[in-house]
């Protein structure tokens, strides 16, 4: 385990999708190397397909919460990594890097249940994918 763990928090607008999958897979993935939060400037309820897809591999966030970025207001993060797409993130102060990656907004997925879930798990493996090349720590 790594002694000096760097500190990262994912933000989004509604820290209900795209934020929480980021958390809960770096978490899993470099958990020994990174302390992980996420936060959203307008909360929601977490999903519950970003949940159920998590679930699929292994990771358990059904006791989650959204929080708010006002939550870490003061608090310095080594890298702050924001997920959005080009001009709809929040902007937080306090990360000594700043980093951005959008990825599709969940909320814009449409279609039946099966296609909406496809979609989650695209997104899901797309964070990893994103993780693994960017907060490699092996």
């Amino acid at each position: 385990m790594a002694l000096n763990k760097k500190k990262v928090i994912f933000i989004c607008k509604n820290n209900s999708g795209r934020s929480q999958l980021a958390e809960a897979l770096l978490k899993y993935t470099y958990g020994d190397f990174y302390d992980v939060y996420s936060a959203g400037s307008e909360p929601l309820e977490i999903n519950p397909l970003t949940i159920k897809v998590l679930s699929e591999i292994g990771i358990d966030i059904s006791q989650n919460k959204s929080k708010s970025l006002e939550k870490f207001q003061g608090q310095e993060f080594d890298y702050v990594v924001s997920l959005c797409e080009e001009g709809a993130c929040p902007i937080f102060i306090g990360g000594k890097i700043h980093i951005h990656q959008g990825f599709p907004d969940p909320k814009e997925f449409n279609g039946d249940h099966a296609s909406r879930l496809d979609s989650f798990r695209n997104l899901r493996d797309e964070i990893q994918i994103w993780i693994k090349k960017s907060l490699n720590q092996t």
